[in-house]
């Protein structure tokens, strides 16, 4: 049976739920493509069933910041995902800050192995940092699934060489989520 992965590109295309912005990008539209390009390659590999959060990039979930994420979350727990993988790109005031990170509920959770494998084969496809994974329990999407999630910060969109990275080679981030997701499952 094929390990169901739901993949959410955060944010919403406009408010509410509108993402970052910085150098002239909006993280909205940066994770929905590196999303579709992933969605591509899992759907290549009969171990996986995958669906997407925002399969068009004018879909919108929710009428406020709270709806958005509880129409993520309930999408996912309604059909049975495996796991829940939340796409991000960072901010920061500190322009020079770089690299890629991710969030899970607990250290116990699947999903910090899941979450290391990922960002140890981003680091590698991106030649970004590994900055590593925390816990965040706080975090609507990493508490509210009834599956392991994690939320992963993919570069900083404040950083302009993390930016144009995301923007020119999407498919090199959605390589490296890949690798790191097939080493885990080891698929």
């Amino acid at each position: 049976m094929a390990i169901k992965l739901y993949i959410d590109q955060g944010h919403n295309p406009q408010n509410p739920n509108a993402g970052a912005e910085g150098n002239g990008l909006r993280e909205q539209d940066l994770v929905y493509a590196i999303g579709i390009e992933l969605a591509a390659l899992l759907e290549e590999n009969p171990n996986f069933e995958v669906r997407l959060s925002r399969p068009t990039p004018e879909t919108s979930l929710g009428s406020t910041n709270a709806q958005s994420l509880a129409a993520r979350v309930n999408d996912a727990n309604s059909w049975g995902a495996d796991f829940f993988i939340s796409l991000h790109a960072n901010a920061s005031t500190i322009t020079s800050a770089s690299g890629s990170e991710a969030f899970v509920y607990s250290a116990d959770s699947p999903a910090y192995e899941l979450s290391e494998e990922i960002l140890e084969s981003l680091s590698e496809a991106t030649g970004l940092a590994d900055r590593g994974v925390f816990v965040r329990p706080s975090l609507y999407v990493l508490r509210r699934t009834n599956m392991p999630a994690t939320l992963l910060e993919l570069g900083f969109i404040t950083n302009p060489t993390d930016a144009a990275l995301m923007r020119d080679n999407p498919a090199l981030f959605a390589q490296g989520i890949y690798n790191g997701i097939v080493d885990y499952f080891d698929a």
